[in-house]
This record gives C-alpha cells, sequence and structure tokens, in this order.
C-alpha cells in the first residue's frame, strides 16, 4: 500500500462511518426519550399519514361513544319521568274507583277532586320536562353511532301530553267526568313509551360496545406504527453506541498514519 500525505483514505472512511453511526445513535435516543418510533416524517413517511387517519378515527370513536352514553342517559331520565307519570294514573285511577264509593259524603269526593286536580298539573309538569335544556317529549331525536357519521340510532318522540287517554283525564273537571277506559288507555300508552324506550337504550347500549372495542382496535394498529419497543430500541442504542466509540477509536487511528509518511523523511 502505498504511503501519501494529501490523502488519507482510512481517515475518511473511518469518518463517514464515524458520522453515519453517531446518526443513528442519535435517531435511537430521540426514539426512546419521545416513545415514538416516527420522530420526524422522513423516518416512516406512509405510517405517518396512516397513523394520522387513525389517531383521527379513534378519537372520532372515543367522542362518538360520549354522545352515545348521553343518549343514553337522556332515555334514562326520559323513562324515570315516564315511570312517575305511571304512578300518577295508577293514583288517578285509585282516586277515580275510591269516589265510586256510595259511604262517601260529598265533602270526601271534593278532597278526592281536589287530589285530581294536583295530579292533573304534575301530568303537565311531567310532559314538559327537559334534559339539559332538550325536551323529554313529542321531541324526535337522532344519535350518531359510528364514528364517520354512517349510522344513526332514532330516538322516538314520544308524546306523552299528546296521548289520548293523557289528554282525556287533563281535559277532566273532576273525577266524575274521568273514565276508567281513559285510565287504561293512559296507562296502555305509558307502557308503550316505556317499551319503546327500553328498545332504543338497548341499541344504543350495543352502539356504545362496538365503538369502545373499534376505539380500542384503532389506538392499538395506531400503537403498532409509532410506538417504538423499548427492548429493541435499546439493543440498536447500545449496538450504535458502540459502533461511534469504535468509529471514533478508528478514526483517531487513521490520523497518525501520516506520522509514517514524516519518519521516513527524517
Amino acid at each position: 500500500m502505498s504511503v501519501v500525505i494529501n490523502s488519507n483514505y482510512a481517515a475518511t472512511v473511518a469518518s463517514n462511518n464515524l458520522a453515519s453511526s453517531s446518526a443513528n445513535l442519535q435517531k435511537s435516543l430521540n426514539r426512546l426519550s419521545s416513545g415514538s418510533k416516527i420522530v420526524s416524517p422522513a423516518d416512516d413517511a406512509g405510517g405517518l399519514a396512516v397513523s394520522m387517519r387513525l389517531s383521527a378515527a379513534a378519537r372520532r370513536s372515543g367522542a362518538a361513544a360520549i354522545n352515545v352514553a348521553n343518549s343514553g342517559s337522556l332515555l334514562q331520565t326520559q323513562d324515570g319521568v315516564l315511570k312517575v307519570a305511571g304512578k300518577v294514573i295508577e293514583r288517578i285511577g285509585e282516586l277515580k274507583v275510591l269516589a265510586t264509593d256510595p259511604t262517601k259524603s260529598a265533602t270526601d269526593i271534593a278532597n278526592y277532586d281536589t287530589e285530581f286536580s294536583q295530579l292533573k298539573l304534575q301530568l303537565t309538569s311531567l310532559a314538559a320536562e327537559k334534559f339539559n335544556g332538550i325536551n323529554l317529549f313529542n321531541n324526535a331525536l337522532t344519535a350518531q353511532v359510528s364514528e364517520d357519521g354512517s349510522q344513526t340510532v332514532a330516538l322516538s318522540a314520544k308524546n306523552l301530553a299528546g296521548n289520548a287517554g293523557v289528554t282525556a283525564i287533563n281535559g277532566a273537571a273532576n273525577l266524575a267526568a274521568v273514565t276508567i277506559t281513559n285510565i287504561s288507555a293512559a296507562t296502555d300508552g305509558i307502557a308503550t313509551f316505556r317499551a319503546t324506550n327500553g328498545a332504543e337504550q338497548s341499541r344504543l347500549g350495543f352502539a356504545a360496545e362496538v365503538l369502545t372495542t373499534n376505539k380500542a382496535n384503532l389506538e392499538a394498529a395506531n400503537s403498532r406504527i409509532v410506538d417504538v419497543d423499548v427492548a429493541e430500541e435499546s439493543t440498536q442504542l447500545a449496538r450504535w453506541n458502540t459502533l461511534v466509540q469504535a468509529g471514533t477509536a478508528m478514526l483517531s487511528q487513521a490520523n497518525q498514519s501520516a506520522q509514517t509518511a514524516l519518519k521516513l523523511l527524517q
């Protein structure tokens, strides 16, 4: 091998190897410190694009799950109001039968009518109940149950005040003007509303389960793209660290080769 002064090929190669090892060591440090395999777009341009879509879909799935839970809360509140309305109708039916007792005086019947008047007001109040400013009754709603908005659940408008039996009861001046048929119609209507409410709650429950599963799997898929494997990357860190130290030592040795030429000139 020739002994030259103007160029040092060995030192150049050692320098290039050291620079490459140093760059890889820095990337490994960045990945471990950030916990992400993609520190810059150049690390995995395609993976970054996929990751952004997966992350956005997961966030939307979480938001949709919250909306579904809130819709479920509305339905539960609605059912609670319907349950109370059913009890009011039951009490009105009880008062109606008691008022037909021939042993009751006019005063007794008047007292029953007084309670009946208050119960009618309560029915009216129940029909006007709201959840976070949203009318519970006579108000059709739509719940989005997918992150892309392609799937929805219709929440029916349950018109409590418009039920034939309830309307007849509210329009009656006293118990004498109320018939058992009116009371039965009101009871049947409320029972149907509650059954519909339960069916809608059931569907929302399954929809929420699907959203939760989708969100978990979207996050898992995204994690496989962007999250660093600490065990694997630690091994790479040790490798590049060793190569940097070795490269530094070899570059120092290569730089000493010019001393051989100087000794020949002495």
